[in-house]
């Protein structure tokens, strides 16, 4: 019987020495980029007709218009927001960014998104699935794309965001540079 544990032990062994070596060699060089510009509009109750997100949970004896204070904790947001090719809301959507956001922790502000973009334009068409955590006070943070429909279809990598731009609690841009790793 000892034989056979050993041809396991030795399989097992080639099995993982080959894994870690050929991870090595893959090629970390993104076979598609796009960067997008997604606009949010937090509802806070004097804005309804130019508003794209709104407060849908709230810390008890919070409301759901304003953020709560203590790092807007327990705050959570579904969007429908503009997308667009540069930083200027009125420039012509290429689609939406939809999903929600939840502030997460106590002490600092941070968030875990969930969110699609919906394009469709000429030049693209179908979804990009994001998702992950977003500490929000980190210039350039990452973010995982995790799968797509249509010409994004199965795709997976990176997504880069930067805070492009905000104003107060009301309005703030996200720069999404991403880099898929895997195209189908």
């Amino acid at each position: 019987m000892g034989s056979k544990e050993d041809l396991l032990f030795l399989f097992l062994m080639f099995l993982s020495l080959s894994s870690a070596f050929s991870s090595k060699n893959k090629h970390h060089k993104p076979c598609k980029t796009l960067v997008l510009y997604f606009h949010d509009i937090i509802y806070n109750g004097k804005n309804a007709a130019n508003a794209t997100s709104a407060i849908v949970g709230a810390p008890q004896g919070s409301n759901l218009t304003i953020l709560a204070g203590n790092f807007h904790f327990g705050n959570m947001a579904v969007f429908d927001d503009p997308i667009t090719l540069d930083n200027n809301l009125h420039s012509k959507p290429v689609g939406r960014a939809q999903g929600l956001y939840m502030y997460d922790t106590k002490n600092t502000f941070t968030a875990w998104l969930g969110f699609s973009f919906v394009l469709n334009t000429t030049d693209y068409k179908g979804s990009i699935n994001f998702i992950g955590a977003d500490p929000i006070m980190v210039k350039e943070r990452d973010i995982s794309v995790v799968g797509g429909t249509g010409d994004f279809f199965m795709h997976r990598g990176i997504a880069t965001i930067m805070t492009d731009a905000f104003e107060g609690e009301v309005y703030f841009r996200l720069r999404v540079d991403i880099k898929f790793y895997e195209c189908w």
